[in-house]
């Protein structure tokens, strides 16, 4: 991290929240740091190391240090999580189709997967619930990423016991699409109109219109080449997971000693007032539409004759 970018972040949540700017006792002694406290969250997140570990190089107990990251990643959330965390907007949208289109997949919207976050001081009793695949507690994350690293969605808080499909009944990514709050999205392929993006995913995501997978055995030129195609450029919320473990290590490592939130990880869906629901049958219709299998069929197809046409003889 540039020394510029960590001074922008420390003076933000300095300003934001009293917690970090330095104070005297009662004696008069000029207490830690806004650097020092920031600096230890940092090396928490950056490097997946208990806390007691900053003790040595920046003179701050294990106490403050957990006090110090729990106060720094709510106050980075609150003062830019506006920016940073949202919803693509119309002209995200319209910047998330060009890229797709320039790679041969018109009204793609990201590519969608799970990865599996290690719980090293998941309790006891909860060990059933989060163990499962990975043969050791996890935590689920979900998300949605584009092309440059942008993970637009995320859903995060799922028992690892739980699967892809599991966690996708549970996800809010498709509310605001049932609930016609979303900005259009109209686009034509081989000559058939389609009103809703899709995602790029692996073979276990169901069949449905918003969905775009690979085929396991394709038989023939444009199945095999659609069948690249679509691997290759669903790489990228992987390439996103894999740069995301990099930098920040207690990902890759898991938690050690800090404390997990269960009811506010599980419960973290998108408030919604009854004068925003829409009607009980647009809803439904909407719904239909996101499960339609044959819409998801035809969809594939006509992806396979586009990609065919347009880069086949590549």
């Amino acid at each position: 991290m540039s020394r510029r970018l960590f001074l922008r972040i420390a003076n933000a949540v300095e300003a934001h929240n009293p917690y970090f700017k330095q104070r005297t006792d009662a004696l008069g002694v000029l207490g830690l740091s806004c650097l020092q406290k920031v600096t230890a969250a940092h090396r928490i997140l950056a490097y997946g190391i208990p806390a007691d570990l900053t003790d040595e190089y920046l003179q701050i107990g294990e106490s403050i240090t957990i006090e110090s990251l729990r106060a720094f990643v709510k106050a980075i959330v609150e003062v830019f999580g506006d920016w940073y965390l949202k919803a693509p907007n119309e002209a995200d949208i319209c910047r998330l189709l060009s890229i797709g289109e320039q790679r041969g997949f018109p009204g793609m919207l990201g590519s969608i997967d799970c990865m599996h976050w290690k719980w090293e001081k998941c309790p006891i009793a909860w060990h059933g619930m989060y163990t499962g695949h990975c043969r050791e507690p996890t935590i689920i994350l979900e998300a949605v990423a584009s092309q440059d690293l942008w993970i637009w969605h995320a859903f995060f808080g799922m028992p690892g016991s739980l699967n892809d499909i599991n966690v996708l009944d549970r996800s809010p990514i498709f509310a605001a699409l049932a609930e016609g709050r979303t900005a259009p999205v109209n686009y034509t392929i081989n000559g058939h109109e389609y009103t809703m993006g899709y995602y790029l995913a692996d073979e276990i995501y169901p069949n449905w219109s918003t969905f775009v997978k690979t085929i396991p055995r394709p038989l023939g030129a444009k199945r095999k080449y659609f069948a690249s195609k679509q691997e290759s450029a669903r790489k990228d919320v992987e390439r996103a997971f894999g740069v995301l473990q990099s930098r920040f290590a207690i990902v890759h490592e898991g938690a050690m000693n800090l404390g997990f939130d269960h009811e506010r990880a599980v419960n973290s869906f998108i408030s919604v007032s009854h004068d925003e629901i829409p009607e009980l049958h647009d809803f439904l219709q909407t719904h239909n539409r996101i499960r339609d299998r044959a819409t998801s069929s035809q969809l594939q197809e006509d992806l396979v004759e586009h990609l065919w046409e347009q880069y086949g003889n590549e």
